[in-house]
């Protein structure tokens, strides 16, 4: 089993920044990738970021591109979601997964099997 703990969301003004964290622990493996998805009530939970352990290749939603970054210590297990130039539209709760996702689906939130509890984040105007 793997658990996954997230940390950082908050409530920031619009153009503001946010760093969120997610800590690891449990049965990991080096091929693990993890990801940021997000959902707002009465929409499907949505594609933010991964970052896969191996190699460190990583993907962005287009509506985060240039704002958003991820990355990872893989000494701490632990993946970051560096979010900056904040919109109001970036309000939802932000959800940490896990998994090993063949590359045809890793946009997917079914492809990953490891859930963190979520975390807030409002950007308010």
């Amino acid at each position: 089993q793997v658990q996954l703990v997230e940390s950082g969301g908050g409530l920031v003004q619009a153009g503001g920044s946010l760093r969120l964290s997610c800590a690891a622990s449990g049965r990991t493996y080096r091929n693990f990738a993890m990801g940021w998805f997000r959902q707002t009530p009465g929409k499907e939970r949505e594609f933010v970021s991964f970052i896969r352990w191996s190699g460190g290749s990583t993907n962005y939603a287009d509506s985060v591109k240039g704002r958003f970054t991820i990355s990872m210590d893989n000494d701490k297990k632990t993946v970051y979601l560096q979010m900056n130039s904040l919109k109001p539209e970036d309000t939802a709760v932000y959800y940490c997964a896990a998994g090993h996702p063949d590359p045809s689906v890793e946009l997917k939130g079914s492809a990953y099997p490891y859930w963190g509890q979520g975390t807030q984040v409002t950007v308010s105007r």
